[in-house]
């Protein structure tokens, strides 16, 4: 008889947990830990930033894509742990299923530069050198990734570093792709 209510016990503590850690998304597919479901979805705001090569990328290029912008800094503790896990990400997801933009917070190119070469030389940055891109977003720290539906509309929002290449995450991301 004990042992069967510590079964039960246990059975109501794990599902507990999963309902306070994991947000139902769709049929068949969960929001992972920590992500934010921004309702009423809003308007992203302006995104037109060029990276360290010169090259412009503007937001309102990528609609009809489901994008994450993600805001980052070199001297930010978590965005040095988050930034190879979305490296890894990115060598596993096929761009039809999300366009990555990635946004370095004011700072000189020669740190950002010199930090990705180290870090994750594949990915690519925009350069936000005066702040005025990640001040129209505000986020509330860094790091900080927003999920922008093929309309240009602020669906999720991820706050603080995160293992971008664990299977919880690639799921989600995924799944945004066959909405």
């Amino acid at each position: 008889m004990m042992q069967r209510f510590g079964l039960v016990f246990s059975g109501v503590i794990v599902l507990l947990i999963s309902a306070f850690f994991v947000q139902p998304l769709s049929a068949g597919t969960v929001l992972p830990k920590a992500l934010i479901t921004i309702e009423p979805a809003r308007h992203a705001p302006g995104l037109r930033l060029a990276n360290t090569d010169g090259v412009v990328t503007d937001l309102r290029d990528l609609r009809g894509s489901w994008v994450m912008v993600h805001f980052w800094a070199s001297w930010c503790g978590p965005c040095r742990i988050e930034i190879p896990a979305i490296q890894r990400m990115a060598k596993q997801l096929v761009p039809k299923e999300i366009k990555l933009v990635m946004v370095n917070t004011a700072e000189k190119e020669d740190d950002v530069i010199s930090f990705l070469f180290g870090a994750a030389p594949d990915l690519d940055t925009l350069m936000d050198i005066d702040g005025a891109v990640t001040n129209l977003w505000q986020p509330r720290g860094l790091p900080s990734s927003f999920f922008v539906d093929p309309d240009g509309m602020i669906r999720y929002l991820a706050l603080g570093g995160r293992l971008w290449d664990t299977k919880p995450y690639l799921a989600f991301i995924r799944s945004l792709a066959s909405r």
